[in-house]
């Protein structure tokens, strides 16, 4: 049984939204589940829910909560009992196999960096996240913030991590993998995509060249790799947009739609738009390149975001994607 380990304190509803993912996982999954944190609130929201003591979940007590407000390098140097770096450390010594937050990212990225170490031939690791498409299916965007500038050698690192992931979690044997660009064509883009390319072209890996913005969407490709600070103003723009759609076709059938009938179908046809675009079936974002596994989820995710991020660390670690990533580096190295 994989055992993941739960900042219960990071997110903004914690530790609600987390002691709820958690139940909903044990009983759903093949899996295990610590919460760390302050013992007497988690338990004390545990006991909300009626009996626990019978199901795979226990309490890890830590005495620290590092804050949305913190400042990531000071409060990893200065909450050495925050409950990010205790989890954290359940990694490292073995008795879980992922961790799961949604606490300050930045904290988060720094905090499990230090304490679990990087895969061999990782210079620094990525975040994922993931588009839901035309066709049904997900694009994977690595990088959306963790590195706000890339080299060319970073790019294709992302790209072996990307599909490494991507066949594991979505069982993909063969993703195809994209540049982002601001156009189709090889002479398209700046110096760091024109510097890429060529190295992307000599991994073992399906590399289909650039594609565009809209490509995120389009199910074009499975994975798609850019610097951090690109895939973050991808992903916030993207966000924002779902956000904005949503509201607008409320507000627009709310004010069109008289007869029974067609109400009950635009309602359905709604749901089924939230169900598609709704972040919190993904999970989080994992953070590539870590020994172990890290789910980053958002600060306001709820029950059901936290559970499935449970399940992504679960996945993830009975994929043994880094073992996997860690072959692929070996290719880049020779090259």
């Amino acid at each position: 049984m994989i055992t993941v380990a739960v900042d219960a304190m990071g997110g903004d509803h914690a530790p609600k939204s987390e002691v709820e993912g958690a139940l909903r996982a044990v009983k759903a999954l093949d899996v295990r589940v610590v919460l760390v944190g302050r013992q007497e609130v988690i338990r004390q929201e545990l006991d909300t829910h009626g009996k626990w003591s019978n199901l795979p979940i226990e309490i890890h007590h830590a005495s620290e909560v590092i804050t949305m407000g913190d400042s990531a390098a000071k409060a990893m140097r200065s909450k050495k009992d925050s409950s990010i770096r205790v989890a954290s450390r359940l990694v490292r010594d073995g008795v879980a196999q992922g961790v799961v937050s949604a606490g300050n990212t930045g904290a988060v990225m720094a905090t499990v960096k230090m304490v679990q170490g990087v895969v061999k031939g990782v210079e620094r690791p990525a975040l994922a996240t993931v588009f839901p498409t035309l066709k049904n299916g997900a694009t994977v965007l690595v990088d959306v913030g963790a590195n706000v500038d890339a080299s060319a050698r970073m790019l294709a690192q992302f790209a072996i991590m990307g599909t490494a992931y991507c066949r594991s979690i979505f069982n993909i044997a063969d993703p195809r993998v994209g540049l982002l660009s601001i156009g189709e064509e090889e002479h398209k883009g700046n110096s760091l995509t024109h510097e890429a390319t060529p190295l992307l072209k000599l991994l073992p890996i399906n590399f289909i060249g650039n594609v565009e913005g809209r490509d995120l969407y389009t199910g074009h490709a499975d994975v798609i790799v850019c610097d951090g600070f690109i895939g973050n103003v991808a992903l916030k723009v993207s966000e924002g947009l779902v956000d904005v759609i949503k509201q607008i076709l409320k507000e627009s059938l709310n004010a069109t739609i008289t007869r029974q009938v067609g109400a009950v179908l635009a309602k359905n046809g709604f749901a089924e738009l939230r169900r598609r675009t709704d972040y919190s079936e993904f999970g989080g974002a994992p953070l590539l390149g870590i020994r172990g596994v890290c789910i980053i989820c958002h600060g306001r995710s709820n029950a059901n975001a936290m559970k499935n991020a449970i399940r992504v660390a679960a996945e993830y670690a009975a994929g043994d994607v880094n073992t996997k990533i860690e072959a692929g580096l070996a290719s880049l190295s020779t090259n």
